[in-house]
């Protein structure tokens, strides 16, 4: 039997998370040092709200609710690098997957939130939109440099 060098997909798809979590990092520094100062608004616990909505966590206090926030936030984060992690173990690396895995999961974040009555986004000013697309495309561009450059099973060692 022929031994390949091809990672596990598990292998693939673990990588994409740790690389979802790295491009949620920095897309939660960039929210924090770039955009929230330019645009002034507050931070936004749009990731707890999904969590009270599609599980049986409800925190009792502001801190239990941002301590919510943020696990949701990450973990979303790495929902995204698993996507990555899809798109790369079937041959789709750097800019076009990035654009890809972010046309899909994006779309797929706003239908969901609003189809469970979290979002409006027709009644979402341009401010809002862009808000919220180039926050999610700066975790998306993030999460595809650490995996193609950083985490790649397919690099050479």
């Amino acid at each position: 039997m022929q031994q390949t060098n091809e990672p596990s997909t598990g292998a693939v798809l673990a990588r994409g998370v740790l690389a979802g979590l790295a491009g949620t990092v920095v897309m939660t520094a960039f929210q924090k040092l770039v955009e929230m100062p330019l645009t002034q608004r507050q931070e936004s616990y749009a990731p707890a709200d999904f969590a009270e909505k599609v599980l049986p966590v409800h925190p009792t206090t502001p801190e239990g609710r941002r301590r919510l926030n943020y696990t949701t936030h990450f973990a979303l984060g790495g929902m995204w690098g698993t996507a990555y992690g899809v798109a790369a173990a079937n041959g789709l690396r750097g800019q076009k997957a990035v654009n890809t895995v972010f046309a899909v999961v994006y779309t797929g974040d706003v239908l969901l939130n609003t189809a469970l009555g979290l979002y409006q986004p027709s009644k979402w000013t341009a401010q809002d939109w862009a808000v919220d697309i180039v926050d999610k495309y700066v975790q998306a561009q993030a999460t595809g440099a650490v995996f193609d450059h950083v985490l790649d099973p397919a690099r050479p060692s």
